[in-house]
């Protein structure tokens, strides 16, 4: 098995990327659970030396000297206690020892074993100190024997409670590893569902942004285009006056609805949405005759058996493509023929190709985001198709898309 590199040790819960967990080493400054835990863990080691300290003294064959320096050694080792959380190895390590000449310790002894087997991975630190224990509670009644029972029984029994307490503190361990990691793993999958929010909403107003942007720029381009005329030729005939005006009122009326439309998606069911019909490649032919209204000579050219077979998707995007394409020709080549071609196939796919030639004469200078082809270009290949534009060697420009047609 490979190793997690650091750049997914992230992915990893804390029990294996970081064998340590929090409280294992010791705070600045102990806090009120810990004073009550560590209070708990001194009466336990204490109680366990008194009643060996009472076996001992009803125990024939030891001097009172012996049983006083036994004595004074379990109280130092229960006072030792208190630095557990400080250093849990040493002081484990140094009551081995001690308990192997002093049974009074023994308290101690497991309080520091068990406070070692949770505080630190087994490997190599638990390991080694449980290994010890268990070789100092064999020998231990060889050192010390107890009238009253056999080595043997006083060695199992040893070993036995070396063996509970050890696995009594990896089975802490784990439970805190596990703890933490759900933890981890409960904060992340929050995190992960907060940015899956966030994404879904920067999609959806990108979407929208490129809806509108595709929407608007076709109205808005005509008000610009005939609000200059009349700004340029304040001498024009009353009939072309009146005309224009009546162009960017259409314009105007029919951003408004499409706008209107636009934000009822926003709402929710039932405050007021219009449900206005989407347009698809059927409704090309009013796009071509609306823009022939407002002034471009447009040549639509269309190959397509029947434009209502079209799937509603890609007859709207074919749609969108075409009036961008439009909408590009009227503001960068303004009197330029156009040229609209659609051709494809069930299973073929359906081509939209917008084509128009060099302008006539000098470009007017409008205003433009230069998002609309990123915009087509995205809205392509999001529906599984492709685009392509740029000018030609003779001075034309050409947008041509590909889009899926199932068969």
């Amino acid at each position: 098995m490979t190793r997690a590199g650091p750049e997914f040790r992230w992915l990893l819960p804390s029990a294996v990327a970081d064998p340590e967990l929090p409280g294992d080493r010791a705070r600045p400054r102990r806090t009120v659970r810990d004073w009550a835990v560590d209070l708990c863990v001194f009466a336990v080691a204490a109680l366990i030396g008194l009643i060996t300290a009472d076996t001992l003294d009803k125990t024939p064959g030891y001097s009172e000297t012996v049983l006083l320096l036994d004595q004074l050694v379990g109280a130092a080792a229960c006072c030792a206690v208190w630095l557990r959380r400080r250093w849990p190895v040493g002081l484990a390590a140094a009551l081995v020892v001690v308990s192997l000449v002093a049974p009074v310790a023994s308290g101690a002894f497991l309080v520091a074993l068990f406070s070692l087997a949770v505080h630190r991975p087994f490997k190599p630190v638990v390991l080694a100190v449980s290994g010890a224990a268990v070789i100092s509670s064999v020998f231990q009644p060889v050192l010390r024997p107890d009238p009253t029972t056999g080595l043997l029984a006083n060695a199992v029994v040893g070993t036995v409670l070396v063996l509970l307490v050890t696995g009594w503190g990896m089975l802490v361990r784990s439970r805190r590893q596990l703890v933490v990691a759900l933890r981890e793993r409960a904060a992340r999958a929050e995190a992960e569902a907060v940015l899956r929010a966030e994404n879904a909403q920067r999609l959806a107003r990108e979407a929208i942004a490129r809806e509108m942007h595709d929407v608007l720029a076709h109205r808005l381009t005509l008000l610009s285009v005939h609000a200059g005329a009349l700004e340029f030729r304040p001498d024009a005939p009353p009939a072309e006056v009146a005309r224009a005006a009546g162009v960017i009122r259409d314009s105007a009326h029919e951003a408004l609805q499409d706008l209107r439309q636009i934000i009822g998606v926003l709402r929710s069911p039932g405050e007021g949405a219009e449900d206005r019909p989407q347009p698809t490649l059927a409704t090309l032919d009013a796009l071509v005759a609306e823009s022939r209204e407002a002034g471009m000579e447009v040549v639509l050219d269309t190959r397509v058996p029947d434009a209502s077979g079209v799937p509603a998707a890609t007859g709207r995007n074919a749609y969108r493509i075409a009036q961008e394409a439009l909408t590009n020709a009227r503001k960068h080549a303004p009197g330029a023929e156009v040229t609209v071609t659609v051709t494809g196939h069930p299973g073929e796919g359906l081509t939209v190709a917008v084509r128009n030639p060099a302008p006539p004469g000098p470009v007017p200078a409008v205003p433009g985001s230069g998002q609309g082809l990123i915009g087509l270009t995205e809205r392509a290949t999001l529906a599984g198709g492709r685009l392509d534009h740029g000018p030609g060697p003779d001075g034309s420009f050409t947008v041509a898309a590909w889009l899926p047609w199932p068969s």
